[in-house]
């Protein structure tokens, strides 16, 4: 009696994944014609993303040149509000009072009011806030390095000398925001004057043909952002 034997096969070639063809495991029985296809589709998908990607920074490039383009001019109409000679000797005392004067009258002012035991607290607040601001700010302008406006264009005179060389963001704005949020938080009746103070500083700081207005609004937000949160997280421990 014969036995019969039995032999099975098994396909053993192992599956490959190349670079250039992800998802698509090659076999001895695969169909060539297949690969090929789903290769050039894939192809096809990258080459419309490459593609897609380089529109949206051309487009982008755009927007942002139309946008410093509409900043400086700005910056040429703000000036000319200070042609006059009560006008320019205006921003120029406010933005020498933004240098550190503004927050020697607040002390005074804080004292008067609260006398020396809160008084003191809220100058303390205060100050923590400006340490925090003098130490980010230095670093966001050497990251951006914007050239001042009156850098940019020849025809726009600075109205005094600059306290350091780049433009983003507005140093001046971003203490005094930073500095008022406690003020405002713990006397809320400060709250106008407070707003008059950083509006007056931004116009002075623009009018002087040092700031763009993006570069004060940018600091009163991260000074008012930073600001309030670090005083309210203080206060609740303190």
């Amino acid at each position: 009696m014969t036995r019969k034997t039995t032999i099975r096969t098994f396909d053993t070639t192992p599956s490959v994944r190349t670079p250039g063809n992800k998802g698509i495991e090659l076999s001895g029985r695969q169909n060539p014609a297949e690969a090929a296809i789903s290769m050039a589709s894939e192809t096809r998908s990258g080459a419309s993303l490459f593609i897609w990607r380089k529109n949206l920074a051309r487009r982008a490039s755009g927007w942002i040149e139309t946008l410093q383009e509409a900043d400086l001019e700005a910056v040429r109409i703000i000036s000319r509000t200070a042609r006059r000679p009560v006008a320019r000797l205006s921003a120029i005392a406010i933005s020498k009072l933004g240098n550190g004067w503004f927050y020697m009258f607040l002390a005074a002012l804080l004292f008067s009011r609260w006398g020396a035991a809160r008084g003191s607290r809220i100058i303390l607040l205060a100050g923590v806030n400006a340490g925090v601001m003098h130490c980010l700010y230095p670093l966001i302008k050497n990251r951006y390095q914007r050239r001042r406006p009156f850098k940019v264009d020849p025809e726009l005179s600075s109205l005094l000398s600059t306290l350091d060389e780049h433009s983003f963001p507005s140093g001046h704005a971003m203490t005094l925001s930073a500095v008022l949020a406690p003020i405002v938080i713990l006397w809320p009746a400060m709250a106008f004057s407070s707003v008059l103070m950083v509006v007056g500083l931004a116009w002075s700081r623009v009018a002087t043909a040092h700031h763009y207005p993006s570069d004060v609004l940018a600091g009163a937000l991260l000074g008012l952002g930073l600001g309030y949160p670090l005083s309210t997280g203080i206060l609740a421990f303190w």
